[in-house]
């Protein structure tokens, strides 16, 4: 939800860590029940379900970052993977805050701040860079 993937289908086939189709309808299903997405029908196709995040699932940016921050110390992962975790670490409340608000326009319809840059435009760069194999300096 994060990383601007709103359907079943773009979820699983963009997943980084190959999650299983009914391991990812449960999961859906219960941040639903917990009020942490929500779900409506999509107008252009009837069995098609949109998800998006709700306030308190925007608010969980600063706990997801923490969680990236912590496995990327105590966890095996590639750079290419904790690249992300390492630009929200490194960015703190600030890039956390315009990250919020980036959501909140994408997913509740609330827009940004005029001007503000893309935090999904830079995470999207530092995993590109590290891909590549270069560095990126973080814009703010």
């Amino acid at each position: 939800m994060f990383g601007n993937r709103h359907y079943f289908r773009e979820l699983l086939t963009g997943s980084e860590e190959g999650i299983a189709s009914n391991i990812l309808a449960d999961r859906l299903r219960r941040l639903v029940t917990h009020g942490l997405l929500w779900r409506t029908d999509d107008e252009t196709h009837r069995q098609k379900i949109r998800y998006s995040l709700t306030e308190p699932g925007v608010q969980l940016v600063p706990v997801m970052a923490a969680l990236g921050s912590w496995g990327r110390s105590h966890l095996p992962a590639s750079h290419e993977l904790s690249v992300r975790a390492e630009l929200l670490e490194q960015g703190g409340p600030e890039l956390w805050n315009r990250f919020m608000d980036e959501l909140r326009e994408q997913h509740l319809g609330i827009p940004r701040p005029p001007g503000t840059p893309s935090v999904f435009a830079e995470l999207r760069a530092a995993y590109e860079a590290a891909v590549a194999g270069t560095t990126l300096e973080r814009t703010s």
